[in-house]
């Protein structure tokens, strides 16, 4: 059994392929960088606006490593549907709490709470997730 260790220095450099996959799709493109039994890590740069998501099973840990942007948390999502088991998708969030998301920002997205990460024109955002499983 190892130890695996990312610095963000190494996270930054893996993230550079991640850029020009964004232009090419939604503005969004991340990798997985190991799964465990009960969590798994990934890496995600984005420069657009993402959709309000919901995962019944998994909290979120972000890890900010480069950019600015802002977590939407709480409140309900609009026009809701459902993806995958466990997994819903919306347009939006509505009356939910914002936070400002900046280098080396940790935040914790429980389980089933709704989520939305919203970037202004112009701006982009790396971030490190850890993805827990909190319930089967």
């Amino acid at each position: 059994m190892t130890s695996d260790r990312w610095s963000a220095a190494q996270l930054l450099e893996r993230a550079k392929h991640l850029r020009p996959l964004a232009a090419q799709h939604d503005g969004v493109a991340g990798e997985t960088l190991k799964k465990y039994p009960r969590h798994a890590t990934m890496l995600t740069f984005r420069s657009h606006s993402g959709e309000g998501e919901v995962h019944q099973h998994f909290a979120d840990l972000f890890y900010v490593l480069d950019g600015h942007a802002t977590l939407v948390t709480g409140g309900d999502p609009v026009e809701a549907k459902t993806t995958g088991p466990g997994e819903t998708r919306s347009t939006a969030i509505k009356g939910g709490s914002s936070e400002e998301m900046n280098p080396g920002d940790v935040l914790h997205v429980p389980a089933g709470m709704p989520h939305q990460i919203l970037l202004a024109e112009g701006e982009t955002v790396t971030y490190f997730v850890v993805k827990i499983q909190e319930s089967e």
